[in-house]
């Protein structure tokens, strides 16, 4: 969804991606990183089992059509701390003043507030919808919505990939027994708490932001 994405004839690379001054104090975010891990891993092993078939990755650097067209982004609660605390702690230098004013201003039916010059400044730290997101053969056309418009173009996530991810993330929210998860996951109940990013208050990001400089000094 980005233009960081892979060249046209490769796929994302699934290695965990390591924050070691922060996981030891934010309990969440090595759950939320393994999590984004496995559906890293299921999305490779989905877009290596497409080019073998002939396909050829449509998303390419320089590409941010979904980040401007979609209306329905789903987030989830544990994405939403994520998300927030990369942008209060971890965006720095012009970068931060742009993103700051773009969620101060934010309108629902504008593009995805985290958007800067066509590319993700939450790259690490996009949803899992976001992640999931590929298009095959041939890019969007300006305001398309392939999943709409072409759905045999849009990459189908590998569910084991998914659930395991989901399964990963569940003791987040207080549910740490493993067959309860795997129920909950099973049942499609885990969808029940998401929320659309269009719809969030970004406006309060851009507080906070402003809150954490003023405490750093």
């Amino acid at each position: 969804m980005t233009n960081r994405k892979a060249k046209k004839t490769g796929y994302r690379q699934s290695k965990r991606m390591h924050f070691p001054s922060d996981e030891p104090t934010h309990a969440w975010l090595p759950i939320l990183l393994d999590a984004y891990c496995m559906v890293d891993k299921g999305i490779a092993e989905a877009v290596r089992l497409e080019t073998k078939r002939g396909r050829n990755l449509a998303c390419a650097r320089g590409c941010s059509s979904c980040c401007k067209t979609h209306q329905t982004i789903p987030v989830y609660p544990l994405e939403l701390v994520g998300l927030s605390w990369y942008v209060t702690e971890k965006v720095i230098g012009s970068e931060r003043d742009i993103l700051r004013k773009q969620l101060r201003d934010y309108q629902e039916k504008d593009p995805c507030p985290f958007l800067i010059e066509g590319a993700c400044s939450v790259h690490p730290m996009r949803p899992v919808a976001c992640r999931q997101f590929n298009v095959f053969d041939k890019p969007c056309d300006e305001g398309e919505d392939p999943y709409y418009t072409r759905r045999g173009d849009v990459l189908t996530p590998i569910r084991k990939y998914v659930d395991h991810a989901f399964f990963i993330m569940l003791p987040f929210y207080g549910v740490t027994n493993e067959p309860e998860r795997w129920k909950i996951i099973e049942s499609g109940a885990v969808h029940q708490i998401v929320k659309l990013m269009q719809t969030c208050n970004w406006g309060s990001l851009a507080e906070k932001m402003e809150t954490f400089e003023r405490q750093k000094g």
